[in-house]
């Protein structure tokens, strides 16, 4: 019996002397937090009178944003009877409150080909509700409006 007893105790000895080395907490690591994605509406107010010369004046007006891969630009929707072209971005990633630098925006316009700045432009350009009235390189083929976009896909200019 005593040696059934010691047998007892050093099996129990044994066991509680392994260490569990399974800590608390969450088995897999967390995941990367992806910058947050919005759909943000464009709208475009185009000249009347075409001074286009070398193009078709009937062109379509198309988008271009910063966050872009060349090819994903879009084409805006003409309202009928009227020169305001429309659109939705998708997929803008939220910079506001400013974490980076603004993205920029543009357009081009067929009505414009003659002009230095050879259709593209961001003047009378609206996007995410704001009427942008940052723009760099103003008159030139570098032309771009500078907008900031936050949670609810609202546009908002740089202070």
């Amino acid at each position: 019996m005593a040696a059934g007893l010691l047998a007892l105790g050093l099996a129990a000895a044994g066991t509680s002397a392994c260490y569990d080395f399974h800590l608390t907490g969450p088995e897999d690591a967390p995941s990367p937090n992806p910058p947050h994605l919005v759909s943000v509406s464009v709208t475009y107010r185009q000249p009347a009178g075409c001074v286009n010369s070398t193009t078709n004046c009937e062109d379509l007006v198309a988008f271009f944003g910063s966050w872009m891969r060349p090819g994903d630009e879009f084409f805006l929707r003409r309202d009928p009877g009227g020169f305001i072209w429309r659109g939705v971005a998708t997929g803008v990633p939220v910079n506001f409150p400013p974490r980076d630098f603004a993205h920029t925006v543009r357009v081009y316009d067929p009505h414009l080909r003659d002009q230095p700045n050879q259709g593209l432009t961001a003047e009378r350009l609206t996007v995410g509700g704001e009427l942008l009235t940052v723009i760099d390189s103003r008159g030139t083929i570098e032309e771009a409006a500078l907008v900031f976009i936050d949670e609810n896909g609202q546009g908002r200019n740089p202070f």
